[in-house]
């Protein structure tokens, strides 16, 4: 059987595709509608304080549903992806 791409990862790269189907999707539960990258962090316990965000954005590579991301202040909504490093995250309600 050959395998078959996605309709909405047509403009993916090739790594997207391949890490969707083997990383461990770690599921991030939050209250509210959105939350910032710098409070992901936080509630991840990645960081320890929101002064902490900037420079851990500099340090280390970041995307947000295949998209490279520095501003601490992007809103994180239900059924985001985020990668960071070799850890992938997943926004729940």
């Amino acid at each position: 059987m050959k395998n078959q791409i996605r309709p909405e990862w047509k403009n993916k790269a090739e790594n997207d595709i391949i890490l969707t189907y083997m990383a461990i999707v770690k599921n991030v539960q939050i209250k509210e509608e959105f939350v910032s990258l710098g409070q992901f962090l936080k509630i991840c316990d990645l960081i320890s304080s929101g002064g902490e965000a900037k420079i851990f954005l500099k340090e280390n590579e970041i995307f947000v549903n295949g998209e490279k991301e520095d501003r601490r202040g992007r809103k994180l909504y239900e059924k985001d992806l985020i990668k960071i490093n070799d850890e992938v995250y997943q926004i729940c309600r």
